[in-house]
């Protein structure tokens, strides 16, 4: 699998520059998403603006992802869908799944989740 990572000071950004997320590729996305060097101290956006086609490994895929970053006390959001793959994501995502329309937004969303999680710890 073909990737670009823009790791920041608490982001990591995964980029698979695939164009269909596929049966094939599901546990290839699985593995390298979760295991991106510096990914257990950040936060991860999975940007998918190269992806055309998701077939229903590829959103098992992603929603795995998803939830091994939250299962890791970690936040995650996802930005780059086109419209046609948009509905089919948000059918099978839980309500709380976190879409941005733009990188932007990505960032500020995982951003938010982590100073609310900072705070929350700071209250305990």
């Amino acid at each position: 699998m073909k990737f670009k990572i823009d790791t920041k000071e608490k982001i990591v950004v995964f980029c698979p520059e695939e164009n269909a997320l596929d049966a094939n590729l599901a546990a290839s996305f699985i593995e390298t998403a979760t295991t991106l060097p510096g990914l257990e101290t950040r936060n991860l956006i999975l940007d998918l603006h190269f992806v055309e086609k998701l077939e229903n490994e590829g959103v098992e895929a992603i929603l795995a992802v998803y939830s091994h970053m939250y299962d890791n006390n970690r936040s995650c959001a996802v930005t780059g869908l086109n419209s046609a793959l948009t509905p089919l994501l948000k059918e099978a995502a839980p309500e709380n799944f976190n879409f941005a329309p733009t990188m932007a937004e990505a960032i500020d969303l995982v951003m938010m989740e982590e100073l609310e999680r900072e705070l929350l710890d700071g209250m305990e």
